[in-house]
């Protein structure tokens, strides 16, 4: 498995692989093709489906920026690697082709050139949470992040939490409504603001909603985020931290290290699975984050390896088959509410797991293969193309 590092990104909203993933894949293209006259651009599948309402157009323009772009979209062509294939070409003055090379934006703005999820840097030995836990035996689960990642992983991390308290806090701060045709208001400051009168264990709780309201509506209008996994469910992971550090008064240390643990969990799925709405269904984005929050949540509490791993494995467990219909193709609904209410989930199951001693009959392992062969049989109109579900009954 590679570095944590690849699961904690920070960006600018409002999908990880519809926005962050063909910008990194024009970065690519235009190192290796820079002396180009034109440029063209073709996106298949998914990304063609709802691209417009992900800015994939604008984040390839914003790379392309003072060169000829042509973009094409092909919603009905899915390239047999990946749903969200992409094809770039560069051309001289006369109009010949120089170069051209297909990406595909495989989930959490990483991007490949055959649709796998190869790991760049093969860091972790270990890489399903059995042998994980078998091999640290009583030792914690952030303590094979320490072992495995260089020492500037805590810096990084450090990073990483200071930019998911700015987006809560921006998300809070700002009002009005989002962009996009569906004119969906804002609604972290008023969740937030109906939080003053109530007792101390509901404010934690409800603070949660209201945080993953604030980072995913600044997510929605293109604002800073880091994708946790996914830019479609960054707002679960720093409420729930969020709402615990308030609540209990926990250390930054604590903080760091209940994020290291959610990242392990994040990178074992990503690797045995897929982290992308297009490929699994919103399940591999929205339940990976619920299940790395409950397993970090649970770290918090106190909870031993098997409680963490039963916490994560109810966060990923309880969200199976969850389609990825965005309405207009926007990450607002029902994106923003999911993540509100995963936030809520992943509490739930950290708590209920520090409650039992950590014994239960399916696995997180389990359930990740299940959560991937079940993505798999979703049909396409269920994996953010917009063409089912939720989608159509708006129309």
């Amino acid at each position: 498995m590679d570095s944590i590092q690849k699961i904690f990104k920070t960006g600018f909203g409002p999908s990880s692989s519809h926005t962050m993933g063909p910008a990194n894949a024009a970065d690519a293209f235009l190192a290796d093709c820079p002396q180009a006259a034109a440029y063209k651009v073709i996106l298949y599948g998914s990304l063609a489906a709802t691209g417009k309402g992900h800015l994939s157009d604008k984040a390839l323009r914003n790379r392309f920026e003072g060169k000829q772009l042509t973009i094409e979209w092909q919603p009905q062509v899915f390239l047999p690697e990946h749903p969200n294939g992409m094809e770039f070409f560069g051309y001289d003055t006369g109009g010949a082709l120089l170069l051209s090379q297909k990406y595909f934006s495989i989930g959490g703005g990483d991007i490949s050139k055959d649709g796998t999820h190869a790991a760049d840097r093969d860091i972790y030995p270990l890489n399903k949470m059995k042998d994980i836990m078998g091999y640290l035996k009583t030792r914690r689960l952030w303590e094979y992040v320490d072992e495995c990642e260089d020492k500037s992983i805590w810096d990084f991390l450090a990073q990483t939490w200071q930019t998911m308290l700015e987006s809560i806090h921006n998300g809070l701060d700002h009002e009005g409504t989002l962009p996009g045709c569906l004119r969906l208001p804002r609604r972290a400051s008023s969740v937030f603001s109906k939080l003053h009168g109530m007792n101390n264990r509901l404010k934690e709780r409800y603070s949660a909603m209201a945080y993953a309201f604030a980072v995913s509506e600044e997510n929605a209008s293109g604002s800073k985020i880091v994708t946790a996994p996914t830019c479609g469910s960054c707002g679960i992971l720093p409420a729930v931290l969020y709402s615990y550090a308030l609540a209990y008064n926990a250390t930054e240390k604590r903080i760091l290290h209940a994020l290291a643990t959610a990242g392990l969990i994040g990178n074992v799925i990503k690797y045995n699975a897929s982290l992308s709405g297009a490929e699994v269904g919103c399940q591999g984005e929205v339940g990976s984050a619920c299940s790395m929050a409950a397993g970090a949540l649970c770290q918090l509490l106190g909870g031993s390896a098997n409680q963490i791993e039963y916490a994560a494995e109810m966060g990923l467990e309880h969200h199976l088959g969850l389609t990825c219909d965005p309405v207009c193709g926007l990450v607002q609904i029902p994106c923003i509410e999911r993540n509100a209410f995963a936030a809520l989930r992943a509490m739930d199951a950290g708590y209920y797991a520090t409650f039992t001693d950590g014994t239960h009959i399916i696995s997180l392992d389990k359930v990740i293969h299940v959560m991937k062969n079940t993505g798999l049989d979703l049909p396409s109109v269920y994996k953010e193309t917009s063409l089912g579900g939720l989608a159509v009954e708006n129309e």
